[in-house]
């Protein structure tokens, strides 16, 4: 299956190595969880994702490219926003090689860098709540349209990966009905700052930390 590309080499603290994401994207989001990602400095720890892959009946890419999902068969670690529901921004990050159509979705961040500024477009000042979801987050980041396409890497990203310090536990995926049973979202054990709990079904899902 498309997700058995090999996974990125183990984290370690520093921007993404060459071909960090080129690998699935079931490998990459494990391996997000624990990286500090900012927006003009703003942002902090990822502790939850989604992963979504090409022959993922859940995935915007599973019929093909449209004008929507374009930027998701672009290059491997570029930004792809969408809009959900017409209401909240969502930020991926594209993985495989061009053209393949997978990508990580940020679900969740600790906050710990820029939160005056999160807490000003949120109108809320509990840490826990700035960042719990992925309208949650692009809102607190500043995320839109605009930075549909751009490398995470580059201004007015960045990314530093760091290895997550506690295990990391995968379960389900939330609100889809497709593929719902894979378990292919990841978040930190033990963070208060998931968008919701995750609890493994079985011992198999404690994946480690990084």
């Amino acid at each position: 299956m498309s997700e058995d590309r090999p996974p990125p080499a183990p984290v370690q603290s520093g921007p993404p190595p060459a071909g960090f994401f080129e690998a699935g994207a079931v490998a990459v989001a494990r391996a997000l969880i624990g990286a500090v990602l900012t927006v003009d400095g703003v942002g902090g720890v990822v502790v939850e994702t989604e992963a979504y892959e090409a022959d993922d009946p859940a995935s915007h890419s599973f019929p093909g490219p449209t004008p929507r999902n374009a930027a998701m068969f672009g290059p491997p670690g570029c930004a792809y926003v969408y809009r959900s529901y017409g209401i909240h921004w969502c930020l991926n990050v594209v993985t495989g090689p061009s053209g393949h159509g997978a990508a990580v979705l940020i679900r969740a961040i600790e906050p710990t860098l820029g939160l005056d500024a999160m807490r000003a477009r949120r109108g809320i000042g509990d840490p826990r709540r700035l960042c719990a979801g992925p309208g949650r987050l692009c809102q607190a980041l500043g995320i839109t349209l605009a930075q549909n396409g751009l490398p995470l890497d580059r201004p007015p990203f960045a990314l530093d990966l760091r290895p997550a310090g506690a295990p990391v536990l995968a379960g389900p995926r939330i609100g889809i009905s497709k593929a719902a049973e894979r378990p292919w979202r990841f978040g930190l054990a033990g963070s208060p700052y998931l968008s919701r709990p995750l609890r493994p079904a079985a011992p198999a899902s404690v994946v480690g930390p990084n």
